[in-house]
């Protein structure tokens, strides 16, 4: 139906209105409207609704610092409108509620109404006054906020001028580049939190370097503000199309560098970078960026993709790995929440492995709890045996809250497989458990060594509903078929082959590297595995500078045309009957890192790299779609 707005001359409307009574039809009505004090309140006539204008409710127009909204709009149809009962057409049904002139009357079914009332804000046939009508946005100063099914104003998106965002009096929505609904649902954003968490730092602690590393997808500047709290750490620019590696101070209460410092588990204020840009960009955090300084090895390091706060959610399963002890050193798996607002309320509900946790801020020893957080914060959980628990593992914990946050799983050092030297840091973001699917694909990483041969991996499949069945295609011998409850989880023994996983319910898929001891290259680094649902056409990823050797593994449809900084990629080898085929590249050592890849159909991408006693891994990107289940 047509929306219309403004008010109609006398003549036009009284020709409008014999019209109606005329023929007897309702359904020809024409809009109407008021100015002056009130309600803006708008009539369907045909077609299809838009939003238009941008009257003020209560004053008849928009005035500085005011809150101000899209027209809104009533609905039902034009029979039981009012316009028949004041015109002697067929009276509308008794008790039926219609719209008209700011007011909600109630008919009496005899062509006249029993009761009257006037609507200050919002007018909605057979629903009466309400404070909005759904669907519709207002702006409050930078705040743009959406009308819910229940006719209550909700914040929908704060509309940031540190990203270049404003809110738009005509739509009542945020504008700009780096606005919600110009950014999308992938991992390319405009505001992130990164967040130095828990590591082993063998040697020199403080000579290696915690970094963000900022990649700009756009042909404009990006200007980068880092703060802490109310602080402004760092403000600098990345050009079109580079990358920038910005060092930031670790945060020791969240480190904890020692190897003597297994817990205990913390909450700290504050304890997250927050990281905003003008223009789209791709954030990765390392941990430290460096394997080497000076002839001195870091010894653990690892890397994750972030995810920028756009797609954040209330609702992620953890992935992790066991509780090491080595002598009389007991090395944690961890995960970390980060809030985004303040007064986020975060519940715990560890699986079937993850009930030991050193106790703090609120956690309890099962691993149980219901923890506030403010914007920044930073909860961190850690496993907790000194042996009467040997397969303590938060892999499975699911991390629900009120409001979204960001969730990492890894670990302080271990050993993958144990007894594989050598240990190596852990860490990644969790994928929302919303943007999870039931099909991934697992490729094992190259080893440096020359030739395409694979590294082993060991993969770990974890259910996020009971009653999962797992399947494999090329078939896997003797790999697990089933998972019984939500959390629940396997893992299948070190393998050098590429195939794909499938769920009849939504998994979450995570890799992890061996260690040298198995063959000389890398020790542990860890990856999540993306579904074949969220691969993209495009991605610009980073491979560090720092590192001796950088990988990609490229998965796409066996006929796809792939790419890689412009030039062909060739030598692709099929996965079974899937209809993919997998290739590893090598990422040269070009100027700033930064790779582009491309494809006339959407494909995967993971990153990774090895120093001398260490490794990273992790997706190069991918969508964000919110999956039904």
């Amino acid at each position: 139906m047509n929306w219309t707005h403004g008010t109609p001359g006398p003549l036009a409307l009284a020709l409008l209105l014999a019209a109606c009574g005329d023929n007897g039809d309702a359904t020809s009505f024409a809009s109407q409207t008021e100015t002056g004090p009130g309600p803006t309140t708008v009539t369907p006539t045909t077609g299809t609704p838009t939003t238009t204008g941008t009257p003020d409710l209560t004053t008849g127009g928009p005035t500085s610092g005011e809150t101000t909204m899209a027209v809104i709009s009533t609905s039902g149809d034009a029979s039981s409108s009012g316009v028949a009962a004041s015109t002697g057409s067929t009276p509308c049904a008794e008790d039926t509620i219609v719209c008209e002139a700011g007011s909600a009357k109630v008919c009496d079914g005899t062509g006249g109404y029993k009761s009257e009332e006037a609507c200050p804000d919002a007018c909605i046939d057979d629903v009466g006054c309400t404070p909005c009508v759904p669907d519709t946005y207002q702006c409050v100063d930078m705040l743009s906020q959406k009308c819910n099914d229940k006719y209550e104003w909700v914040d929908a998106e704060t509309c940031d001028p540190v990203q270049g965002v404003t809110c738009d009096p005509g739509t009542g929505e945020c504008l700009g580049t780096c606005s919600k609904l110009a950014l999308g649902t992938s991992y390319i954003g405009c505001d992130y939190f990164p967040a130095t968490l828990s590591n082993l730092h063998e040697t020199q602690p403080w000579v290696f370097n915690y970094a963000v590393v900022v990649a700009n997808t756009t042909d404009a500047a990006a200007d980068i503000t880092i703060t802490k709290g109310d602080g402004v750490i760092q403000m600098t620019s990345v050009g079109p199309g580079t990358a920038k590696v910005i060092n930031l101070p670790y945060v020791d209460a969240l480190v904890k560098p020692t190897i003597e410092e297994a817990g205990p588990t913390v909450l700290v204020v504050d304890g997250a970078y927050r990281l905003r840009s003008t223009q789209p960009v791709t954030v990765y955090q390392y941990e430290p960026i460096e394997y080497e300084v000076g002839g001195s090895f870091s010894y653990t390091n690892d890397a994750s993709l972030l995810l920028p706060t756009h797609i954040w959610t209330g609702s992620y399963m953890v992935a992790s790995r066991n509780h090491w002890t080595t002598g009389n050193f007991y090395l944690p798996g961890f995960y970390a929440v980060v809030a985004r607002q303040d007064d986020t309320t975060v519940t715990l509900t560890p699986g079937a492995t993850g009930a030991s946790v050193y106790a703090g801020a609120g956690v309890k020893s099962n691993g149980t709890g219901q923890i506030k957080l403010n914007e920044g914060d930073v909860l961190e959980v850690f496993t907790k045996t000194k042996g009467q628990i040997p397969d303590a593992d938060l892999t499975g914990t699911l991390v629900s809250s009120d409001k979204p946050v960001a969730v990492f799983g890894g670990h302080k050092c271990t050993q993958v497989p144990l007894g594989t030297q050598a240990c190596d840091r852990l860490e990644e973001a969790m994928l929302p458990i919303e943007t999870l699917a039931k099909s991934y694909i697992v490729t094992p990483p190259l080893i440096p060594t020359g030739g395409n041969v694979p590294k082993a991996e060991m993969v770990r499949v974890i259910a996020t509903e009971d009653a999962t069945t797992i399947s494999y295609e090329p078939p896997q011998n003797g790999a697990p078929t089933m998972l019984a409850k939500a959390g629940d989880w396997f893992e299948m023994s070190a393998n050098f082959t590429d195939f794909q996983i499938t769920g009849d319910k939504k998994i979450l898929v995570a890799q992890y590297m061996q260690g040298q001891g198995n063959d000389s290259s890398g020790d542990p680094a860890m990856t999540l595995a993306v579904a074949t649902e969220q691969f993209r056409d495009s991605y610009l990823v980073h491979a560090p500078l720092s590192y001796e050797n950088n990988y990609a593994n490229l998965v796409a449809p066996s006929d796809a045309k792939i790419t890689l900084d412009g030039q062909p990629v060739n030598g692709f080898k099929p996965i079974g009957t899937t209809g993919y085929s997998v290739m590893r590249v090598t990422l040269s050592n070009n100027m700033d890192g930064n790779h582009s890849l491309a494809g006339d159909k959407p494909f995967g991408v993971t990153v990774y790299g090895y120093g001398q006693y260490t490794s990273y891994w992790y997706p190069g990107g991918l969508d964000l779609k919110l999956i039904p289940g």
